[in-house]
């Protein structure tokens, strides 16, 4: 009798005692909010915009309320506006559609490939065929594509590039990091991404007039200057009375317990991907199960795995994830037809205009995900793949590779 696995998938590392401290020190304070500081102090969202610039190699840096709101931000800084189409992954989370909804704009979902990636040549046809201006690349569930390749084809194009990197912060393609190749790179740090504050995002971009009117509109009150990483004063001339007011940039109560967490990003993308590595040498080794293929130029973080069952059905799959859940192991199959968590697919973002998009079905409907948190250990891999391998044993195999 196989043991059952009995650790959480949903539970992340306690906070690191120094993240702790800094928040009982902004507590005890009293000075919540971000432009609320004494005579001569920075406060801890703008000593996070600082540093995390200076991770990300960006000049500029804007800490919001959450990812989500940090694409909409991008996206209204970039120009975009009601009617105009922007181009997204068909394979992402629905706050991506959400974010170009936001702004009343329409999305162009362009295909994926097997290895999850947006497909150029599709993005290449949607570009002649739509009109659209810019591509809100989503990185999801930390894949990168071919970034070589895709960005010369954006400005050839004239495509403004604004990357949506909740799934990427510290992955990176050929040495450069993730959100570092376009305008703005939009990054998460709700609980389950790499830094957790609850709920919170982060917008970098090296373009000054871009920054300058995301910051006006985030809610800066004239307090420009108070931003520990934003263009010099001259970039807001122009547009601080032109700007409005939707307030979205981050608490200093959040800030606070992100700074220590920077500090430990490396070492624990380093602890991810060991897990990532184990349980991928394992699931690849199973009869009929695919993982996307990883090229040496992507620089991962491995905070979730991905695999294929390229021949499963609707009622296999259902019995697979059945299978695993009774024995402790949760999966995500993106598949559904009725969307369960995070797992909904174009088919259920009904407020945007059906597409046609059968590669991108052919992938999903044999695709499974899995979170891999940091309280999991190598031997808890070994034990999730275990159970991965004798489900697939018992399961229908009926059309199976």
């Amino acid at each position: 009798m196989l043991d059952p696995f009995r650790g959480s998938f949903t539970q992340q590392e306690a906070l690191p005692e120094a993240a702790v401290a800094a928040a009982i020190d902004v507590m005890r304070g009293g000075r919540l909010h971000r432009y609320n500081v004494a005579e001569g102090e920075q406060s801890s969202v703008s000593r996070l915009e600082r540093a995390f610039a200076d991770y990300q190699g960006a000049r500029y840096c804007l800490a919001c309320a959450s990812g989500g709101y940090a694409m909409s931000l991008a996206l209204r800084a970039a120009g975009v506006g009601p009617g105009d189409r922007v181009l997204t992954n068909a394979f992402t989370l629905a706050p991506v559609p959400g974010a170009i909804a936001g702004v009343a704009a329409r999305p162009v979902l362009v295909d994926i490939t097997e290895d999850l990636v947006i497909d150029l040549e599709d993005l290449r046809r949607k570009i002649a065929s739509t009109g659209a201006r810019v591509l809100l690349l989503s990185n999801m569930r930390g894949h990168l594509c071919n970034m070589d390749a895709l960005v010369p084809l954006l400005d050839d194009a004239g495509i403004v590039l604004i990357e949506d990197c909740a799934h990427t912060m510290g992955a990176g393609w050929n040495g450069r990091p993730s959100g570092s190749f376009g305008l703005a790179g939009c990054f998460s740090t709700q609980t389950y991404k790499h830094l957790n504050s609850g709920e919170g995002g982060l917008l970098t971009s090296d373009n000054a007039e871009f920054m300058a009117r995301a910051i006006m509109l985030s809610g800066s009150y004239m307090h420009y200057e108070r931003h520990g990483a934003a263009p010099p004063r001259e970039a807001f001339d122009a547009i601080r009375l032109e700007t409005p007011n939707m307030s979205g940039r981050m608490d200093n109560l959040r800030a606070a317990i992100l700074l220590p967490q920077l500090a430990a990003l490396d070492e624990n993308t380093r602890r991810w991907n060991a897990r990532y590595d184990l349980l991928a040498t394992r699931l690849s080794a199973i009869p009929g199960v695919v993982l996307p293929n990883r090229p040496q130029a992507e620089a991962y973080v491995g905070s979730s795995i991905q695999f294929r069952l390229p021949w499963v059905d609707e009622a296999s799959a259902r019995e697979f994830i059945a299978a695993n859940k009774a024995l402790g192991v949760e999966l995500k199959w993106f598949g559904d037809a009725d969307p369960i968590g995070f797992t909904s697919n174009h088919h259920s973002w009904t407020y945007i205009e059906p597409q046609d998009l059968k590669q991108t079905d052919r992938v999903l409907a044999g695709l499974f995900d899995m979170r891999i948190p940091l309280t999991f250990t190598l031997d808890d891999c070994e034990h999730i793949a275990g159970i991965i391998a004798h489900t697939l044993a018992h399961i229908s195999l009926d059309g199976a590779a």
